[in-house]
Protein backbone atom coordinates (compact mmCIF):
# COMPACT_ATOMS: atom_id res chain seq x y z
CA UNK A 1 0.00 0.00 0.00
CA UNK A 2 1.14 3.38 -1.14
CA UNK A 3 1.06 6.36 1.26
CA UNK A 4 0.38 9.81 -1.31
CA UNK A 5 1.23 13.12 -0.09
CA UNK A 6 -0.75 16.04 -0.95
CA UNK A 7 1.42 19.13 -1.34
CA UNK A 8 0.76 22.11 0.79
CA UNK A 9 -1.37 24.64 -0.88
CA UNK A 10 0.72 28.29 -1.68
CA UNK A 11 -0.27 31.06 0.66
CA UNK A 12 -0.97 28.59 3.33
CA UNK A 13 1.54 28.39 6.24
CA UNK A 14 1.69 26.66 9.31
CA UNK A 15 3.44 29.77 11.08
CA UNK A 16 1.30 31.91 13.55
CA UNK A 17 -0.27 34.69 12.06
CA UNK A 18 1.48 38.03 13.22
CA UNK A 19 -0.55 39.65 16.35
CA UNK A 20 -2.21 43.11 15.47
CA UNK A 21 -0.20 46.24 17.45
CA UNK A 22 -3.45 46.69 19.23
CA UNK A 23 -3.20 43.62 21.05
CA UNK A 24 -0.09 44.42 22.20
CA UNK A 25 -1.10 47.68 23.07
CA UNK A 26 -3.56 46.44 25.55
CA UNK A 27 -0.80 44.11 26.65
CA UNK A 28 1.18 46.77 27.26
CA UNK A 29 -1.29 48.54 29.40
CA UNK A 30 -2.28 45.30 31.39
CA UNK A 31 1.35 45.11 32.24
CA UNK A 32 1.97 48.42 33.47
CA UNK A 33 -1.17 49.84 34.00
CA UNK A 34 -0.41 49.97 38.08
CA UNK A 35 2.96 52.56 37.23
CA UNK A 36 1.23 54.47 35.09
CA UNK A 37 -1.26 55.19 38.03
CA UNK A 38 1.17 55.75 39.83
CA UNK A 39 2.31 58.49 37.25
CA UNK A 40 -0.89 59.63 37.25
CA UNK A 41 -1.14 59.95 41.22
CA UNK A 42 2.13 61.92 41.38
CA UNK A 43 1.39 64.72 38.80
CA UNK A 44 -2.01 64.74 40.17
CA UNK A 45 -1.13 65.65 43.33
CA UNK A 46 1.71 67.91 42.10
CA UNK A 47 -0.83 69.51 39.77
CA UNK A 48 -3.10 70.10 42.77
CA UNK A 49 -0.36 71.58 44.97
CA UNK A 50 0.87 73.81 42.37
CA UNK A 51 -3.15 75.13 41.42
CA UNK A 52 -4.00 76.08 44.42
CA UNK A 53 -0.78 77.43 45.41
CA UNK A 54 -0.83 79.35 42.54
CA UNK A 55 -4.37 80.66 42.81
CA UNK A 56 -3.27 82.26 45.74
CA UNK A 57 0.84 83.62 44.36
CA UNK A 58 -1.38 85.55 41.55
CA UNK A 59 -4.13 86.77 43.76
CA UNK A 60 -1.10 88.67 45.59
CA UNK A 61 0.94 89.44 43.08
CA UNK A 62 -2.10 90.85 41.44
CA UNK A 63 -2.67 93.35 44.07
CA UNK A 64 0.87 94.45 45.06
CA UNK A 65 1.51 94.97 40.93
CA UNK A 66 -2.12 97.19 40.94
CA UNK A 67 -1.18 99.60 44.09
CA UNK A 68 -0.46 102.79 43.36
CA UNK A 69 1.44 104.85 44.38
CA UNK A 70 4.64 101.83 44.12
CA UNK A 71 6.66 103.96 46.24
CA UNK A 72 3.71 104.35 48.80
CA UNK A 73 4.19 102.75 52.79
CA UNK A 74 0.95 100.16 52.08
CA UNK A 75 2.20 99.26 48.15
CA UNK A 76 5.68 98.49 50.01
CA UNK A 77 3.87 96.45 52.89
CA UNK A 78 2.02 94.50 49.94
CA UNK A 79 5.05 93.72 47.90
CA UNK A 80 7.04 92.16 51.06
CA UNK A 81 4.20 90.34 52.46
CA UNK A 82 4.42 88.75 48.87
CA UNK A 83 8.40 88.12 49.48
CA UNK A 84 7.94 86.58 53.05
CA UNK A 85 4.96 84.38 51.98
CA UNK A 86 5.48 83.59 48.66
CA UNK A 87 9.39 83.36 48.24
CA UNK A 88 9.60 79.57 49.49
CA UNK A 89 7.16 78.30 47.81
CA UNK A 90 9.82 78.56 44.34
CA UNK A 91 11.38 75.61 46.02
CA UNK A 92 9.01 73.38 44.74
CA UNK A 93 11.25 73.57 41.80
CA UNK A 94 13.65 71.05 43.73
CA UNK A 95 10.73 68.31 43.55
CA UNK A 96 9.66 68.90 40.17
CA UNK A 97 12.93 68.55 38.68
CA UNK A 98 13.39 64.81 39.71
CA UNK A 99 10.12 64.56 38.32
CA UNK A 100 11.67 63.13 35.07
CA UNK A 101 14.06 61.17 36.48
CA UNK A 102 11.47 59.03 38.51
CA UNK A 103 10.44 58.22 35.90
CA UNK A 104 13.04 57.43 33.78
CA UNK A 105 13.84 54.89 36.58
CA UNK A 106 10.70 53.20 37.53
CA UNK A 107 8.79 53.39 34.31
CA UNK A 108 11.51 53.27 31.73
CA UNK A 109 13.94 50.89 33.31
CA UNK A 110 12.01 48.33 34.44
CA UNK A 111 9.91 47.99 30.97
CA UNK A 112 12.27 45.27 29.43
CA UNK A 113 14.62 44.86 32.61
CA UNK A 114 12.00 42.90 34.11
CA UNK A 115 10.66 40.73 31.79
CA UNK A 116 14.65 39.59 30.77
CA UNK A 117 15.06 39.23 34.62
CA UNK A 118 12.18 36.86 35.09
CA UNK A 119 12.94 34.98 31.20
CA UNK A 120 9.13 36.09 30.18
CA UNK A 121 10.39 37.71 27.29
CA UNK A 122 10.82 33.89 25.83
CA UNK A 123 7.11 33.33 26.02
CA UNK A 124 6.34 36.57 24.65
CA UNK A 125 8.26 35.67 21.52
CA UNK A 126 6.49 32.75 20.58
CA UNK A 127 3.01 34.40 20.33
CA UNK A 128 3.58 35.56 17.04
CA UNK A 129 5.22 39.01 17.79
CA UNK A 130 8.18 39.76 16.42
CA UNK A 131 11.32 40.89 18.62
CA UNK A 132 11.39 44.82 16.99
CA UNK A 133 7.38 45.06 17.21
CA UNK A 134 7.81 43.88 20.82
CA UNK A 135 10.14 46.32 21.97
CA UNK A 136 8.68 49.14 19.63
CA UNK A 137 5.05 48.25 21.38
CA UNK A 138 5.89 48.16 24.58
CA UNK A 139 8.32 51.29 24.62
CA UNK A 140 6.47 53.82 22.35
CA UNK A 141 3.01 53.69 23.52
CA UNK A 142 4.82 54.51 26.86
CA UNK A 143 6.70 57.13 25.86
CA UNK A 144 4.46 59.16 24.23
CA UNK A 145 1.70 59.13 27.24
CA UNK A 146 5.24 60.07 29.80
CA UNK A 147 5.66 63.04 26.97
CA UNK A 148 2.23 64.48 26.54
CA UNK A 149 1.61 64.34 29.89
CA UNK A 150 4.75 66.16 30.84
CA UNK A 151 4.11 68.43 28.24
CA UNK A 152 0.61 69.12 30.02
CA UNK A 153 2.32 69.63 33.52
CA UNK A 154 4.95 72.16 32.19
CA UNK A 155 1.73 74.33 31.18
CA UNK A 156 0.64 74.81 34.36
CA UNK A 157 4.56 74.95 35.76
CA UNK A 158 4.97 78.13 33.84
CA UNK A 159 1.80 79.42 34.81
CA UNK A 160 2.72 79.07 38.77
CA UNK A 161 6.37 80.64 37.93
CA UNK A 162 5.07 83.60 35.78
CA UNK A 163 4.84 86.06 38.82
CA UNK A 164 8.70 85.53 40.00
CA UNK A 165 9.24 85.69 36.33
CA UNK A 166 7.60 88.56 35.43
CA UNK A 167 10.77 91.36 35.52
CA UNK A 168 10.39 92.10 38.52
CA UNK A 169 13.53 91.66 41.20
CA UNK A 170 11.44 93.63 43.88
CA UNK A 171 9.53 91.09 44.28
CA UNK A 172 11.76 88.52 45.43
CA UNK A 173 11.48 86.09 42.17
CA UNK A 174 14.25 85.63 39.58
CA UNK A 175 13.28 87.69 36.62
CA UNK A 176 15.58 85.43 34.26
CA UNK A 177 13.55 83.25 31.69
CA UNK A 178 16.93 81.16 31.44
CA UNK A 179 17.56 80.47 34.83
CA UNK A 180 18.17 76.74 35.25
CA UNK A 181 16.37 76.30 38.49
CA UNK A 182 13.11 76.48 36.19
CA UNK A 183 13.96 76.59 32.79
CA UNK A 184 13.75 72.60 32.34
CA UNK A 185 10.25 72.84 33.97
CA UNK A 186 8.64 75.25 31.36
CA UNK A 187 8.12 74.84 27.67
CA UNK A 188 8.94 71.90 25.76
CA UNK A 189 12.10 71.34 27.98
CA UNK A 190 10.27 69.39 30.48
CA UNK A 191 8.48 66.82 28.13
CA UNK A 192 11.43 66.82 26.31
CA UNK A 193 13.51 65.68 29.10
CA UNK A 194 10.79 63.09 30.71
CA UNK A 195 11.30 61.48 27.00
CA UNK A 196 14.65 61.19 27.59
CA UNK A 197 15.02 59.83 31.03
CA UNK A 198 12.28 57.60 29.68
CA UNK A 199 14.26 56.20 26.84
CA UNK A 200 17.68 56.17 29.25
CA UNK A 201 15.51 53.91 31.73
CA UNK A 202 14.98 51.66 28.78
CA UNK A 203 18.11 51.38 27.17
CA UNK A 204 19.63 50.81 30.77
CA UNK A 205 17.41 47.80 31.49
CA UNK A 206 18.48 46.36 28.45
CA UNK A 207 21.66 46.30 29.05
CA UNK A 208 21.67 45.20 32.59
CA UNK A 209 19.14 43.27 32.42
CA UNK A 210 18.27 43.64 36.21
CA UNK A 211 15.38 45.38 37.26
CA UNK A 212 17.30 47.69 40.74
CA UNK A 213 20.80 48.15 38.60
CA UNK A 214 19.00 49.43 35.87
CA UNK A 215 16.83 52.05 38.34
CA UNK A 216 20.28 53.28 40.01
CA UNK A 217 22.27 53.45 36.17
CA UNK A 218 19.43 55.46 35.39
CA UNK A 219 19.10 58.04 37.92
CA UNK A 220 23.28 58.79 37.75
CA UNK A 221 23.05 58.63 33.73
CA UNK A 222 20.07 61.07 33.82
CA UNK A 223 21.31 63.24 36.06
CA UNK A 224 24.51 63.51 34.57
CA UNK A 225 23.33 64.65 31.57
CA UNK A 226 21.37 67.32 33.37
CA UNK A 227 23.81 68.73 34.72
CA UNK A 228 26.12 68.47 32.05
CA UNK A 229 23.27 70.43 30.25
CA UNK A 230 22.80 73.18 32.54
CA UNK A 231 26.54 73.49 33.25
CA UNK A 232 28.32 73.21 29.84
CA UNK A 233 25.93 72.96 27.25
CA UNK A 234 22.83 75.20 27.64
CA UNK A 235 25.24 78.47 27.28
CA UNK A 236 26.65 77.36 24.34
CA UNK A 237 23.25 76.80 22.41
CA UNK A 238 23.29 80.78 21.09
CA UNK A 239 26.38 82.70 20.82
CA UNK A 240 26.16 85.17 23.85
CA UNK A 241 26.36 88.70 23.52
CA UNK A 242 28.88 91.20 25.17
CA UNK A 243 28.93 94.26 26.98
CA UNK A 244 31.32 96.92 27.71
CA UNK A 245 31.19 98.92 30.69
CA UNK A 246 27.30 98.70 30.59
CA UNK A 247 25.01 96.75 32.77
CA UNK A 248 23.35 93.55 31.22
CA UNK A 249 18.88 93.51 30.77
CA UNK A 250 17.30 92.78 34.25
CA UNK A 251 16.11 89.12 32.15
CA UNK A 252 19.70 88.16 31.17
CA UNK A 253 21.07 85.14 32.39
CA UNK A 254 24.79 86.54 33.25
CA UNK A 255 27.44 84.34 32.01
CA UNK A 256 30.81 86.09 33.55
CA UNK A 257 32.07 89.29 34.20
CA UNK A 258 35.57 90.33 34.08
CA UNK A 259 36.95 93.22 34.49
CA UNK A 260 40.40 94.27 32.49
CA UNK A 261 43.24 96.77 32.93
CA UNK A 262 44.06 99.27 29.83
CA UNK A 263 46.58 96.68 28.52
CA UNK A 264 43.81 94.31 28.13
CA UNK A 265 45.42 92.18 30.81
CA UNK A 266 42.39 90.31 32.96
CA UNK A 267 42.65 91.66 36.81
CA UNK A 268 41.37 89.89 39.59
CA UNK A 269 39.08 90.48 42.33
CA UNK A 270 42.00 90.75 44.62
CA UNK A 271 43.66 93.30 42.71
CA UNK A 272 40.75 95.27 42.14
CA UNK A 273 39.98 96.11 46.06
CA UNK A 274 43.43 96.69 46.37
CA UNK A 275 42.90 99.23 44.09
CA UNK A 276 40.18 100.64 45.95
CA UNK A 277 41.37 100.37 49.55
CA UNK A 278 44.50 102.57 48.26
CA UNK A 279 42.16 105.30 46.36
CA UNK A 280 39.17 105.10 47.19
CA UNK A 281 38.27 103.04 50.66
CA UNK A 282 35.22 104.79 51.31
CA UNK A 283 33.76 102.58 48.54
CA UNK A 284 34.62 99.35 50.49
CA UNK A 285 37.60 97.42 49.07
CA UNK A 286 37.63 94.73 51.80
CA UNK A 287 39.30 91.21 52.01
CA UNK A 288 36.06 89.71 49.84
CA UNK A 289 37.46 91.75 47.12
CA UNK A 290 34.95 94.62 45.20
CA UNK A 291 31.46 94.84 46.14
CA UNK A 292 28.93 93.07 43.11
CA UNK A 293 26.72 95.51 41.16
CA UNK A 294 27.64 98.74 43.06
CA UNK A 295 27.25 101.41 40.25
CA UNK A 296 29.69 103.88 42.96
CA UNK A 297 32.33 101.20 42.35
CA UNK A 298 31.98 100.44 39.08
CA UNK A 299 32.19 104.54 37.74
CA UNK A 300 35.11 104.61 39.83
CA UNK A 301 37.06 101.60 38.71
CA UNK A 302 36.15 102.72 35.04
CA UNK A 303 37.47 106.26 35.75
CA UNK A 304 40.79 104.50 36.65
CA UNK A 305 40.96 102.68 33.25
CA UNK A 306 39.49 99.36 34.13
CA UNK A 307 36.64 97.76 31.80
CA UNK A 308 34.29 95.47 32.75
CA UNK A 309 33.18 93.27 30.12
CA UNK A 310 30.01 91.36 30.74
CA UNK A 311 28.84 87.94 28.64
CA UNK A 312 25.55 87.00 28.49
CA UNK A 313 22.21 85.62 26.87
CA UNK A 314 19.55 87.93 26.65
CA UNK A 315 16.07 86.36 28.25
CA UNK A 316 14.26 87.16 24.72
CA UNK A 317 16.26 83.65 23.78
CA UNK A 318 13.88 81.88 26.10
CA UNK A 319 11.89 80.09 22.99
CA UNK A 320 14.86 79.50 20.71
CA UNK A 321 16.69 77.44 23.76
CA UNK A 322 13.59 75.65 24.34
CA UNK A 323 13.34 74.38 20.80
CA UNK A 324 17.25 73.76 20.78
CA UNK A 325 16.99 71.87 24.11
CA UNK A 326 13.64 70.21 22.83
CA UNK A 327 15.22 69.02 19.54
CA UNK A 328 18.60 67.44 20.74
CA UNK A 329 16.60 65.77 23.27
CA UNK A 330 14.09 64.23 21.09
CA UNK A 331 17.14 62.77 18.89
CA UNK A 332 18.97 61.48 21.69
CA UNK A 333 15.63 59.65 22.84
CA UNK A 334 14.95 58.62 19.23
CA UNK A 335 18.60 57.04 18.88
CA UNK A 336 18.66 55.15 22.65
CA UNK A 337 15.31 53.47 21.76
CA UNK A 338 16.53 52.72 18.39
CA UNK A 339 19.69 51.06 20.06
CA UNK A 340 17.21 49.23 22.65
CA UNK A 341 15.64 47.69 19.75
CA UNK A 342 18.49 47.07 18.38
CA UNK A 343 20.16 45.29 21.43
CA UNK A 344 16.93 43.30 21.38
CA UNK A 345 17.09 42.04 18.24
CA UNK A 346 21.36 41.24 19.06
CA UNK A 347 21.71 40.43 22.97
CA UNK A 348 18.45 38.62 23.52
CA UNK A 349 18.37 35.47 22.14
Amino acid sequence: MTALTTPARPGHGTGLRPLPWRRMAWVTWRQHRIALAGVAALLGALALYLWFTGLQIHRDWTAAVACHPASSGACGALVGYFISDWQPAQMIAVVLQAVPALIGAFIGAPVLAREMETGTFRYAWTQGFGRSRWTLAKLVPLAVVMAAAAGAFSVLSSWYYQPFLAGRPSFGGSPVPLDAAVFDLRGVAFAAWTLAAFAIGALAGMLIRRVVPAIAATLAAYTGLALAAGLYLREHYMTPLLVKNANAPGSAWILSQQWYAKGGQPVSQSVLGQVLQQGAPQLGGGKGGIPQQDPTVNQYLVQHGYTLWTTYQPGSRFWPFQWIEGGWLLALSVLLIAATVWLVRRRAA
